[in-house]
């Protein structure tokens, strides 16, 4: 062991012998990326469902803002949970306040909000849980992108698409936090279904589609569960 003394800092061989490899990590990573990053194999999604006892997969409800997606989305999450069904809600509360803080309502930061949020929703699949996604996800682009990451998994993860459909006259009406009024009035910019360059696009063929306008809460959750009973999705632990 060595010690040289510089500038009143006394640096050890011991010190080099520890930042020399971190330093040459880093600069490799600054030039070159995590190329040399490699996926490591654990347990297989297979096993994972065994164990759980149930099958994960992903509930997409995607509509006009106040068409009911949360609601119904937080009904879901309910029964599936007092059914002995392990499930879990991504939504506004849980997601733009942490994951996607730093994202904005520009074309560009919705893309994004929603590229990560299939992320996510894909890792809470491949753990054997239900994962219940209640976004407005206004692009079908976007839509198509996260069905894809589900179905290029290894194997496909099921990916379920519910179109939470309402007149937007209707949700007009409910505007349960103002936010249409104020789209109107010119003070929220880029409001989906208001706001010029900002469109919704509905679904083309959806797994499931819920019309809010003429169905409850509670029959919209009874659709999805028929949907997913009947698909061999899902299977209720205990009476409802």
């Amino acid at each position: 062991m060595w010690i040289t003394r510089s500038a009143g800092t006394i640096v050890s061989s011991t010190c080099f012998s520890l930042i020399l490899p971190l330093a040459f990590f880093l600069a490799d990573v600054h030039l070159n990326g995590f190329r040399n990053i490699t996926w490591h194999v654990g347990l297989t999604r297979e096993e994972r469902n065994k164990y759980n006892d149930q099958q994960g997969l992903t509930i997409w409800l995607t509509g006009l803002s106040a068409s009911g997606k949360s609601t119904i989305a937080t009904a879901l999450e309910q029964h599936l949970l007092h059914n002995g069904v392990t499930a879990y809600r991504l939504d506004g509360d849980n997601v733009r306040f942490g994951l996607n803080k730093d994202l904005g309502f520009s074309a560009a930061d919705r893309n994004e909000n929603i590229r990560r949020i299939a992320e996510v929703s894909k890792l809470f699949a491949d753990n054997s849980t239900i994962a219940i996604t209640s976004f407005i996800s206004p692009y079908i682009a976007d839509r198509e992108s996260a069905r894809a990451l589900h179905q290029n998994a290894d194997p496909p993860i099921p990916f379920i698409e519910v179109h939470v459909d309402i007149p937007i006259s209707v949700a007009e009406e409910r505007d349960p936090k103002g936010l249409y009024k104020k789209a109107r009035q010119g003070l929220i910019k880029d409001f989906t279904g208001i706001s010029e360059g900002a469109p919704y696009e509905a679904p083309v063929d959806p797994e499931i589609k819920v019309e809010t306008d003429k169905v409850s809460v509670e029959e919209a959750v009874k659709i999805i569960v028929n949907y997913l009973e009947g698909k061999g999705l899902l299977k209720l632990k205990t009476a409802a």
